[in-house]
């Protein structure tokens, strides 16, 4: 048995590392209050399938077949109902803000009971409400897989997940939601990573453009910015403008790692305290041959299995680098890196810095 680290073994060591962070648009980190996606889902069945269908053993939607052809004057009895192109499903959707009525949005269609392949199929219409039990859009159409399942008794062949698809523009939206920036005087900001230097600097930065203090940060994460009086009656395009801004935000230094993987990635704000830091292979080698002792003929003895065990240990020496207090990232990369330390080898090297308390970050192991 033999415990080494292979240099066939990809690993990626990922190192971010900047001089100067470069200015983001607030649009791109904040999002004001009320303006998001809404969820929206509902129940429906898919037709059409080439006996691909629920099978006998799932109930729901059989019942729910006999209920529609009877909203559709048919009446028949349900234990005469025995079909297998047909699906239950649910639908799910996605509501943008200011989605207005008669706009078409994308639907999600999933397999709820035994269905092999819902490809070809065709969703009947189907009601998606939101979590208010309000309906706000219809859907219907064909269902797009891009997938496809075929087998027998002792062979079969599937591609991608051919219970789950997409109708394209599938939705049509029936109800609009509610306009949350009309007749308001003050606008709220949601930062999408709330940080305090992060909001004093979009609040500065507000301010500054508009000459006057309109922007006041309530906390790390929000950021209540009131509308001056040239803009009243004019909030889009105040919007537009607030949007455009650039600053540049902060972030927590941080060590993420991934032991599976081997990935690392460090931020840019991390820094090592005065350390040394000495690396080590340790290489083992077992092997077992046994072997077979045979005792002359007539001597009487028996043949046995004599166990020979090879024993190898070889550690390799390790130098020694000494690594400044305030040093970046890039300087400790570059320590370590001349004492060959791998990014598996890394992992084990940072963990021993953050638990010697002088890691000034936040590790993180994935």
């Amino acid at each position: 048995m033999r415990s080494y680290v292979t240099a066939a073994t990809l690993f990626i060591c990922v190192v971010l590392f900047a001089q100067t962070a470069h200015a983001v648009r607030i649009k791109d980190i904040a999002a004001f209050d009320g303006v998001r996606d809404n969820q929206l889902i509902g129940y429906g069945l898919v037709v059409g399938l080439n006996g691909t269908g629920d099978g006998n053993q799932t109930k729901f939607q059989v019942q729910s077949l006999v209920n529609m052809l009877e909203k559709m004057g048919v009446t028949i009895n349900r234990a005469d109902v025995t079909v297998k192109n047909v699906a239950a499903v649910m639908v799910t959707a996605t509501l943008p803000p200011f989605a207005k009525q008669g706009s078409k949005i994308d639907a999600l269609v999933s397999s709820m009971g035994d269905a092999k392949s819902i490809a070809g199929g065709t969703l009947l219409m189907t009601p998606l409400k939101g979590a208010d039990n309000q309906v706000y859009a219809v859907a219907q159409g064909g269902v797009i897989t891009n997938s496809f399942s075929y087998g027998g008794q002792a062979a079969s062949a599937q591609k991608n997940h051919p219970t789950a698809g997409r109708i394209s523009d599938g939705a049509l939206v029936e109800r609009e939601l509610p306009n949350v920036l009309a007749d308001r005087s003050q606008l709220k900001l949601n930062l999408l990573k709330p940080d305090f230097t992060t909001a004093a600097r979009i609040t500065a930065s507000v301010n500054d453009k508009f000459n006057a203090p309109v922007a006041a940060s309530r906390d790390a994460g929000s950021i209540m910015v009131s509308i001056p009086p040239a803009y009243q009656g004019r909030t889009v395009e105040f919007i537009a403008e607030l949007e455009r801004l650039e600053i540049r935000p902060d972030s927590v230094a941080k060590v993420v790692m991934n032991e599976r993987t081997g990935t690392i990635v460090i931020g840019e704000n991390v820094r090592i305290s005065s350390l040394a830091v000495s690396h080590g292979n340790l290489t083992l080698l077992i092997r077992e041959t046994p072997q077979v002792s045979q005792p002359p003929a007539l001597s009487g003895g028996e043949t046995r299995t004599v166990p020979r065990t090879e024993l190898k240990v070889k550690e390799e020496a390790g130098g020694l680098a000494i690594v400044r207090e305030g040093a970046s990232i890039g300087d400790v990369v570059r320590a370590l890196n001349a004492l060959g330390v791998t990014p598996r080898d890394l992992i084990g090297i940072m963990q021993a810095i953050k638990a010697a308390g002088a890691l000034q970050a936040e590790l993180s192991i994935i």
